[in-house]
């Protein structure tokens, strides 16, 4: 299975919706905190692109020392609709400091030095230390998944059904079968009888797969 911190790097790195709290901004716009792109340099540092207007930048700018601590929180939800769609949510906690230069029209680059980090997913609910934060790596297929689910969902509901056949009793009511998530692993689809009623299972592939290219062949072989 990823690592707790690959896992937040993921996330992180994907297209998750995100948003800065920065303490004593009470009552503030939450538009004007949402963090519109965000990378990570090889230092673990991330690198947050929010609106001019956002307040979170005005106290980074007249701060004084280290820099205000602050907490980018990241909230993973499925790509597809089904019951319980909020898969995970990551934490990164540090102090941010101003990036020099203009990025785009009407925005800024804020840095967060990461002093800590959490994840609870669908794997389950783990601390991230700064060093293992730093020399992790996203999943390969973070910049796919969301299409791929979707594709799956739309165009191989047959195959996702015959797959959860390997389950036996347990779908032999032939509940509604969504795929769920997709890393290099494996894939996770959750099986319904209602909303009150699923379950989750997961396929592994045989080997970890590294790219696109790789991940149709295990999907093949999976089917």
């Amino acid at each position: 299975m990823p690592s707790a911190a690959e896992r937040t790097r993921t996330l992180v790195q994907s297209t998750c919706s995100a948003v800065l709290l920065v303490p004593g901004l009470y009552g503030a716009d939450p538009a004007q905190l949402l963090v519109s792109t965000r990378s990570v340099g090889p230092d673990g540092d991330l690198f947050l692109e929010l609106p001019m207007d956002s307040p979170a930048l005005r106290v980074a700018t007249h701060a004084e020392g280290d820099g205000p601590s602050a907490v980018l929180e990241i909230t993973d939800v499925a790509p597809v609709s089904l019951p319980h769609r909020i898969r995970g949510r990551a934490r990164v906690s540090g102090r941010l400091t101003t990036v020099p230069g203009v990025p785009g029209p009407g925005r800024m680059t804020l840095r967060l030095a990461p002093g800590e980090a959490y994840v609870d997913d669908l794997w389950g609910a783990e601390a991230v230390w700064p060093e293992e934060f730093r020399d992790a790596a996203p999943d390969p297929l973070v910049g796919h998944e969301a299409e791929l689910l979707q594709r799956l969902h739309a165009a191989h509901g047959e195959q996702l059904g015959a797959l959860c056949g390997l389950l036996g009793e347990r779908s032999a009511r032939r509940p509604s079968v969504v795929p769920l998530a997709l890393d290099r692993y494996g894939l996770r689809v959750r099986l319904c009888q209602d909303r009150r009623r699923c379950f989750d299972a997961r396929f592994e592939f045989p080997e970890p797969v590294r790219d696109i290219s790789e991940l149709r062949h295990a999907m093949h072989t999976l089917f």
